[in-house]
């Protein structure tokens, strides 16, 4: 076969620095547009961003050509370099981890509604139950010393 086919879908949360709720309503979007733009430069389609003041949401799909790794190592970089000095009000950092899940193609637009109904979503549950609720439903296990570091 000449060429290389993928379809590579990925649900990404990662949470602000100490989870400080410095995503505030005001500049959520402006953040989702910069961040879908680093993704978009690094070759990757973004599907839909969302969060709430303390985590952030990816649905995006990436080329055969880019890491996971690579790609939130860089949206992460450029994005916190972006906000230092076009939100000087806000300290947005990120903290070092996140989690990452496979999406299969038909579920696209379920998990990209998903991500748009965060608001709602957080009324009943913390970032931390939401966590571990997607841990448990991908089979993984909690590494509660680690993961709100």
């Amino acid at each position: 076969m000449p060429h290389t086919f993928t379809q590579l879908h990925f649900h990404v949360v990662f949470s602000t620095k100490n989870r400080a709720p410095c995503l505030a309503p005001a500049i959520r979007e402006q953040v989702w547009e910069y961040l879908g733009g680093v993704v978009r430069g690094e070759g990757g389609l973004v599907h839909r961003i969302g969060g709430i003041a303390d985590h952030v949401h990816l649905l995006l799909t990436l080329r055969q050509t880019k890491t996971l790794a690579d790609m939130m190592r860089t949206v992460k970089a450029v994005s916190s370099g972006w906000a230092a000095k076009t939100l000087p009000t806000e300290e947005i950092r990120w903290q070092t981890g996140y989690a990452a899940f496979s999406v299969s193609h038909s579920m696209i637009d379920v998990v990209g509604e998903y991500i748009r109904n965060q608001e709602t979503h957080h009324h009943k549950r913390s970032l931390q139950d939401e966590l571990r609720q997607l841990l448990s439903r991908h089979g993984l296990e909690p590494d509660e010393a680690h993961m709100w570091t």
